[in-house]
């Protein structure tokens, strides 16, 4: 019996990136192109086409031998009809994703929210592989969330489920607006954006800090400094692993989960931050809900949302 293969589609602002996996989550090979999303979304869904036909036949596969294929992208979806309903990045509207692609590639084809993909990769093959239920936060630009129970994507009532950077955790003395329109989310503290935000208003501020010597600052940069010992630039990192300790304290209440996964590159921070993090969620989780629960660094990297977009056929 021939082994059957999934197919997983990575969509971003100026790259596609394709790969194909086994049943178990195995990655074997990947390809990028260009996505050309400033010729409008017909070109867009026929290089996703050109893109995983050229995959398949790369690997040398036979075309009856693919399960399905699965596709992530960043923007507003309907997911359970496979419609992209807004994406900023790609400045599409109203693009009924799946059905075009399955009419053109004669698969199953499944759409879902890029965090929501990369946080099942993790599940699926990565530092989640055999942990049934766990919670994945992605610190980069923003805060971005995915929920994993029984294996498979928690999406909720109209597909809003997880989003963990959107949660509003910073009390009304501290909170600023978010580019979502609400106040106090905990991406406008734990996101790179956020941290970057605290640092140049610490150095607007006057504070005493060698942030006031970079000349375009960076996450990296301000926990940098913050290891080597900067006070201004700890507090921010401590601030942020504060919210995020919190928000992992409410969410296992709520959830219970084996394991927090935290990627994006704001993690690469490794246990300088990890360790405040679990610090706060030791402190304020109640004891029965904190009970054998990790917090560990995502492993998949740039591959966790072509992983999970794979993994969309079998486990969503």
């Amino acid at each position: 019996m021939s082994e059957t293969i999934y197919v997983g589609a990575d969509i971003g602002g100026t790259a596609i990136k394709v790969g194909v996996c086994n049943a178990v989550g195995d990655l074997l090979q990947t390809y990028e192109g260009p996505t050309e999303s400033s010729h409008g979304a017909d070109r867009i869904v026929d290089n996703i086409v050109k893109y995983v036909r050229h995959i398949v036949d790369a690997t040398g596969f036979a075309w009856d031998q693919v399960g399905g294929v699965g596709v992530g992208i960043a923007g507003f979806l309907d997911i359970p009809n496979g419609i992209v309903k807004f994406s900023n990045n790609l400045n599409i509207r109203n693009v009924p994703l799946r059905q075009q692609l399955e009419e053109k590639l004669g698969v199953t084809v499944k759409v879902n929210n890029d965090a929501n993909v990369a946080a099942l990769g993790e599940a699926w093959a990565g530092a989640g592989r055999g942990i049934p239920n766990c919670v994945c936060y992605t610190l980069g630009t923003g805060v971005g969330g995915g929920v994993i129970i029984n294996g498979r994507i928690y999406e909720g009532f109209g597909g809003m489920a997880g989003e963990l950077g959107h949660v509003s955790i910073v009390p009304d003395l501290e909170a600023i607006q978010c580019t979502c329109g609400m106040t106090g989310c905990l991406e406008t503290v734990s996101s790179a954006t956020g941290i970057i935000r605290m640092a140049k208003d610490a150095v607007a501020r006057g504070d005493k800090t060698s942030l006031a010597l970079v000349p375009d600052i960076m996450a990296k940069e301000v926990i940098d400094a913050a290891k080597a010992g900067d006070e201004v630039a700890a507090r921010i990192v401590n601030r942020a692993a504060f919210y995020l300790g919190k928000s992992m304290a409410a969410t296992a209440v709520m959830l219970n989960p084996q394991r927090f996964i935290i990627g994006g590159g704001v993690a690469k921070a490794g246990d300088f931050l990890f360790d405040q993090i679990r610090e706060v969620f030791a402190k304020y989780t109640q004891e029965q809900a904190k009970e054998g629960v990790e917090i560990v660094a995502a492993t998949l990297g740039n591959n966790a949302g072509v992983v999970g977009a794979a993994g969309l056929i079998l486990r969503s």
